[in-house]
């Protein structure tokens, strides 16, 4: 289980990162941001580079949450943010800057409705998937 105050911190240091790609076109940023992506999907979300920021420096200073968070909808989330962001990267390395802007645009969006109002559409559709597989929480 994880704290999603962890989850939406990281969600707003993302939207910051995602930003700054949008204004620079910087492919580098964006695969690096793809990395931490990848370590959340790969690792979880406790153990990718913001999750960790979160855990050390964070979460010391604050109560424990009212609530704890399974972390397989986030997981998801972040290897959807891994694809959005793997695609943005090679629009942006390979000269195909408009599909690098979409792409970075659609994980912006996902990310900043995270931070801002604590809606994970990664989440949402992880869990629309294993309802119509038939699985439930």
């Amino acid at each position: 289980m994880v704290d999603p105050r962890g989850l939406r911190f990281a969600a707003v240091v993302t939207s910051v990162v995602l930003a700054v790609v949008t204004l620079t076109a910087s492919g580098w940023l964006l695969l690096a941001q793809t990395a931490v992506f990848l370590t959340g999907a790969v690792l979880g979300v406790r153990w990718a580079p913001y999750g960790l920021l979160y855990r050390i420096l964070i979460r010391p200073r604050l109560g424990p949450p009212a609530e704890l968070e399974d972390p397989q909808p986030p997981r998801f989330a972040q290897a959807v943010g891994a694809a959005f962001g793997a695609v943005g990267t090679i629009g942006f390395l390979a000269g195909v800057p408009g599909l690098g802007y979409t792409a970075t645009a659609l994980a912006f969006v996902a990310a900043f409705l995270n931070a801002a109002i604590d809606f994970c559409l990664g989440c949402q559709i992880y869990l629309a998937i294993r309802s119509v597989k038939g699985v439930h929480a």
